[in-house]
């Protein structure tokens, strides 16, 4: 069995392909499996760590302005398109897959038209609550249009062909209980995370950095652990010391670039602050930690927040756009759901209840059955 994964851009891009690689090679010891990708972008790091191979293509995002520059844009991507194309195309001939899947990202819409034209099953994999422009795009010739929430099903034009399956994460999420988390970390007593994506984002750095003097005046009543992100690792420790807070010898903080034990460390926490990108969201309801979540406002269609409003309607997480959050009105949130275990163990309950833990299993069920007949 051949099996090409097509992804890229961010790590919910990649990380979800990687999961269900991992299960596939589980099943199926002797499968053949390839990555593509696009030139200059994550999935050449994280993909390669994972153990896979990746070939990394000529790529760019589309521009939604009208100006003469985003005209040029747009001629550029199209242009990465055809030569993409073409390569894959080289590339399918040498490798011979029985079933393309694409996970989203613009990096995976020619691997996907190209094996269309080819009549070779293909498999794209929404994670968000709308479908981006590229899985809208692909998914108009898809063997199977696979989604993480029930109600994007109403988005796609043949909805015999698509199925929900959740979003596939790392078996990490799924076993680490919180007494194992706690005891790894050496923590106890209340535990918050925060953490705004492996860049940071500067505003909600400002907010956090202030919200920890708010914590300093209120005898640190929590451990804090929070990300910084590549973009704030330099300034917004200093903001935290600007304002009067010793972090350095504060047990209570604790202020990292990176989380890198990130299963471990949302395991461990009462509560969760965050963005909502689709991996964010299915990481936390799989663990079922009840969670603040701020959604970014510089994403296309905001589907952040729409995948925040998700977890909201179920129960499982309170949302704060991050116009209106200042660093007391999130204190005063955090305050207000730690010292309710009642409404944090509901959320955590109906977090569980949205997901579906065997996704990635359920995909590689879906890419056996492409497979077998395509033979």
């Amino acid at each position: 069995m051949n099996v090409i994964f097509t992804c890229g851009g961010t790590a919910g891009h990649i990380n979800p392909a990687i999961a269900v690689a991992n299960i596939l090679r589980e099943r199926h010891p002797d499968c053949k499996i390839l990555f593509i990708g696009a030139e200059g972008h994550m999935e050449s790091q994280l993909v390669p760590k994972a153990g896979y191979e990746v070939r990394c293509l000529p790529g760019s995002g589309l521009s939604r302005g009208k100006n003469l520059a985003a005209l040029k844009k747009n001629v550029h991507a199209v242009r990465c398109v055809m030569e993409s194309m073409k390569q894959c195309k080289e590339i399918f001939r040498e490798f011979r897959p029985d079933v393309v899947v694409g996970t989203g990202g613009y990096a995976s819409y020619p691997a996907l038209r190209a094996a269309q034209s080819m009549g070779i099953p293909t498999c794209v994999h929404e994670s968000n609550a709308l479908p981006g422009v590229t899985t809208r795009m692909a998914a108009k010739k898809a063997s199977r249009v696979l989604v993480a929430f029930a109600e994007s099903a109403k988005h796609y034009r043949h909805p015999e062909r698509v199925e929900v399956v959740g979003m596939p994460v790392r078996k990490e999420f799924l076993q680490t209980t919180r007494a194992q988390a706690r005891q790894a970390l050496g923590l106890s007593g209340k535990v918050i995370v925060s953490a705004f994506g492996s860049q940071g984002a500067k505003a909600m750095n400002e907010v956090t950095a202030d919200m920890m003097a708010l914590e300093q005046a209120a005898g640190f009543p929590f451990h804090h652990i929070h990300a910084t992100g590549s973009f704030g690792k330099e300034w917004m420790p200093q903001r935290v010391l600007d304002n009067g807070v010793d972090y350095p010898n504060c047990p209570a903080l604790d202020i990292r670039e990176y989380i890198y034990d990130m299963p471990t460390v949302v395991a461990a926490a009462d509560l969760v602050i965050g963005r909502a990108g689709s991996a964010t969201c299915n990481e936390l309801a799989v663990s079922g930690t009840p969670c603040i979540l701020i959604p970014s406002p510089n994403v296309t269609n905001n589907h952040q927040e729409k995948n925040a409003r998700v977890l909201e309607q179920g129960g499982g997480a309170v949302v704060l756009l991050e116009k209106d959050c200042t660093a007391q009105k999130l204190f005063d949130q955090v305050n207000g759901l730690l010292s309710d275990p009642d409404r944090l163990e509901s959320m955590g309950k109906a977090l569980r209840e949205m997901v579906i833990p065997d996704s990635a299993d359920r995909i590689c069920d879906i890419l056996e059955q492409l497979a077998a007949a395509k033979s």
